[in-house]
């Protein structure tokens, strides 16, 4: 099935032919696309504690950057100059954006990673830098200009504040207007400037790095129990060199952590729990008036249950997971939340014959998921 978002090609294809190798300009990929928020309402979210955003400013030549909250008279300051502000997760704030970042699930939920805006005023951007993961371009209001180069040991300007790439050189340059949609490999070189007051979308990939998988997965077995035992050396000699470290506490160490096993299923589980907890500055936020029990029963069964954009629900062989915890279920009520974690959204009355309303009672109360009338 062609995709128009995809400048024609099948999802299919275009993982075959583009993902993880080559760029992919789609022209009017979106015909028509208007801008999810205005920029006063983009910097407001910069405000906002809960809100991961950024102020990058080019004064003279130098780059600056400053992390969100952002204040007014941040964005005050900003004005006149080369200037961008990013607010990533948009999509957690406004529908309009979780509904664009969705149309990109062709790709796994679990690598799916967040949209993030940038609003620009002319000469702005972040400079010339590297992505290690894939990224969607969307471009909404006004026009930016896209300098390309294939991935290289780029060298990085030295005691810069962003990672820039020094003495970049383009190979390739290109112009997008609202509608446009460029996707970049990992690992390609790119500088985005602003040619007028620009809004860009950029849909991210989540991409764990080994030492980031690794740490996390060392504090999950240290929750569930590591070797116990302390170290003791009863009858040693006297010291004559008191600056050496004892070959017996070397061989306690290597004993120790021989004993640390761990199984596929227990790294399926560790997976399944860190890939599904959302990031910790998301905060949920449940029913200020909730429905009692029994009316949520009742509404339940003639509405629709969509899940919040903060939610994560993912599935890993018989096992689902909910914003990091597992959730043991039969057969049949695991196929219907398969189905609400795949589509978002599902029919009340399929999730209630499913014996299901304890538990999704629970998740309202919680934020988790809403319920809307049908249109």
């Amino acid at each position: 099935m062609r995709n128009s978002l995809l400048g024609g090609l099948s999802p299919r294809d275009f993982l075959a032919r583009h993902w993880q190798r080559r760029p992919l300009l789609v022209r009017n990929a979106l015909p028509g696309f208007r801008d999810l928020a205005d920029h006063a309402t983009i910097a407001d979210l910069a405000m906002r504690d809960e809100v991961e955003s950024r102020l990058v400013e080019r004064r003279r030549g130098r780059w600056s950057l400053a992390h969100g909250p952002l204040t007014r008279a941040q964005l005050r300051r900003a004005g006149g100059v080369d200037w961008s502000v990013l607010v990533s997760g948009l999509n957690l704030h406004l529908p309009a954006a979780e509904r664009l970042l969705r149309r990109f699930d062709f790709i796994p939920q679990a690598r799916l990673d967040d949209l993030m805006v940038s609003i620009a005023a002319p000469g702005g951007g972040v400079g010339p830098h590297e992505d290690a993961y894939d990224v969607f371009l969307l471009q909404g209001r006004g026009r930016r200009r896209w300098r390309l180069c294939r991935p290289r040991a780029f060298r990085f300007v030295p005691g810069a504040a962003l990672r820039l790439i020094e003495d970049f050189e383009a190979e390739q340059e290109l112009l997008t207007e609202p509608g446009d949609l460029l996707y970049l490999p990992p690992g390609w070189g790119h500088d985005g400037v602003a040619l007028a007051p620009c809004t860009t979308y950029s849909i991210g990939f989540r991409a764990p790095l080994g030492e980031e998988l690794a740490g996390a997965f060392l504090d999950w077995l240290h929750a569930r129990g590591l070797p116990g035992g302390r170290y003791r050396d009863p009858g040693p000699r006297v010291s004559r060199h008191p600056a050496r470290i004892p070959p017996t506490m070397v061989d306690y160490a290597s004993e120790t952590l021989a004993r640390i096993r761990w199984t596929r299923r227990d790294v399926a589980r560790f997976v399944g729990e860190y890939l599904s907890t959302p990031k910790p500055q998301v905060v949920f936020h449940p029913p200020h008036r909730p429905l009692p029990p029994a009316a949520f029963a009742a509404r339940l069964r003639r509405a629709m249950v969509v899940l919040d954009a903060r939610t994560q629900l993912l599935a890993l062989g018989s096992t689902l997971f909910l914003n990091g915890e597992p959730l043991a279920l039969p057969l049949a009520r695991r196929k219907v939340l398969s189905a609400l974690a795949d589509a978002r959204r599902l029919a009340g009355t399929r999730l209630a014959h499913a014996a299901l309303v304890p538990l999704l009672y629970a998740w309202y109360r919680l934020g988790y998921l809403h319920l809307e009338t049908p249109a």
